[in-house]
């Protein structure tokens, strides 16, 4: 069994993803952090020497081998990586998966964001809230059709990481 949780950043992948696996004695896995230790770099170091295309190419092949392993675990996708290519079918066919969206509100996201957004070099750049609310409802205009199409659509508002787990593991069974 394939655990594979998509939202846009900030929704709580990583977080949820965790207890999730600790609850299923599954492995946890972040997609990115795959491909970081991978390619032996970082996502920026990626983006900056050999651009978003190869960073795609890599995303995808790396996501194909994963979906290809006979191991149970949970998978934290990127924000984008459904929308890319052909990665949503790669996540729909996959027999032994379930695609799970963790949707928080555009309102969330820019609360939970607007924080951090020093360790995230995506929107590090932008310093006032209406900038990154700006940036945000851009993203999740163009990305909603893409995570819609998740097997399960969980909302995150206002809820902790280990409420969502519990959610998550109560539309498992």
């Amino acid at each position: 069994m394939k655990i594979i949780l998509s939202g846009y950043m900030g929704s709580g992948k990583t977080a949820v993803g965790t207890l999730l696996a600790k609850k299923m004695s599954f492995r946890f896995l972040d997609l990115d952090h795959e491909i970081s230790r991978r390619e032996g770099r970082s996502i920026s170091e990626i983006f900056k020497s050999s651009g978003e295309i190869y960073f795609r190419r890599k995303e995808t092949e790396i996501l194909k081998d994963l979906l290809n392993s006979p191991e149970d675990f949970v998978l934290a996708l990127g924000g984008g990586t459904p929308c890319y290519g052909k990665n949503v079918e790669l996540l729909k066919q996959d027999p032994g998966s379930t695609l799970i969206y963790l949707k928080a509100s555009l309102m969330e996201l820019k609360e939970r964001l607007f924080k951090e957004r020093d360790k995230r070099p995506l929107i590090a750049h932008l310093d006032s809230p209406e900038a990154l609310e700006d940036f945000i409802r851009k993203h999740l205009f163009e990305r909603t059709f893409y995570y819609n199409q998740s097997d399960q659509i969980i909302g995150t508002d206002g809820k902790t990481a280990e409420a969502v787990a519990e959610e998550v593991l109560k539309c498992l069974n």
